[in-house]
């Protein structure tokens, strides 16, 4: 409870996105649990990676790449996301199936989602060696934590809870000991003309070869967003070659990041 548990995009055009994302991100695609006309899971490899869904067609609904968390009562999440200051837009709605789910923004403007039902087998995001990544871009990453570990549950010792913990000036969400998300602090303006500016959930996909898929973002109506990558500044040298961010042809933000190879796979190639 508390985790990551999905990550969703909502697109105009579904046979677009499927063109784009397959061909950025090397996916392949499923029917989704609302039909295929309408829902795709996208998978890396056999594993699923994230949900597609055709539910943003008026153009004044903005197309973006949400993180839900897992809650064991919608309800009560969406209770504790008004008593904290939070703004709920959407839900909780039922999913035949699979369960209920709501969106909201917290008290900068980020949104997030919280899922209550199935989970999704195979599915994880990580640090390491899964396809995906999440982290909170804020203003302030201590006071962000209160508000979502308020909603979410992270610290009050219900069985099956994450674990919070302070590294370096940021906090790191863990389940059975990896890192499943970052908050970060940096210089982000609710009022910004810039998404990419703005307190935001942002999600990063690994790819195997960044150069290429840098290519594909172009050569598919996308476009690179420099500069978007302020969380990282603080990071080892070198990550401006390992990480870009990009806007989909609808202006969905994410992340490239280039995958790392393990020792194994150093010790072959001869990779130091």
């Amino acid at each position: 409870m508390g985790a990551p548990c999905w990550l969703h995009l909502s697109a105009r055009d579904l046979e677009a996105s499927k063109r784009f994302y397959g061909a950025v991100l090397g996916w392949t695609f499923r029917r989704g649990a609302l039909g295929d006309d309408v829902h795709v899971v996208g998978e890396r490899d056999g594993v699923p990676v994230a949900g597609i869904a055709a539910v943003a067609a008026e153009p004044g609904v903005p197309v973006a790449w949400t993180v839900f968390f897992s809650v064991d009562d919608a309800d009560a999440a969406v209770a504790r996301i008004r008593e904290r200051g939070g703004t709920v837009g959407v839900g909780p709605l039922a999913y035949p199936l699979r369960g209920r789910a709501a969106i909201a923004t917290d008290l900068e403007g980020a949104a997030f989602g919280v899922w209550e039902g199935r989970l999704v087998s195979r599915w994880h995001v990580g640090e390491r060696r899964a396809p995906a990544w999440v982290e909170l871009h804020a203003r302030d990453a201590f006071d962000a934590a209160v508000f979502y570990g308020g909603v979410l549950r992270w610290a009050d010792g219900s069985p099956g809870c994450c674990e919070v913990s302070y590294e370096h000036d940021r906090v790191v969400l863990r389940r059975d000991g990896e890192a499943v998300a970052r908050l970060d602090s940096g210089p982000v303006e609710s009022a910004s003309p810039r998404p990419q500016s703005r307190p935001r959930w942002q999600v990063r996909f690994r790819v195997r070869d960044l150069a290429a898929a840098r290519e594909a973002v172009v050569a598919h109506g996308g476009e690179l967003v420099p500069g978007s990558e302020w969380a990282d500044a603080r990071s080892s040298d070198g990550d401006e070659e390992r990480r870009v961010t990009v806007r989909d042809p609808d202006g969905a933000l994410f992340t490239l990041e280039a995958e790392e190879a393990d020792e194994e796979e150093k010790a072959e190639t001869g990779a130091v």
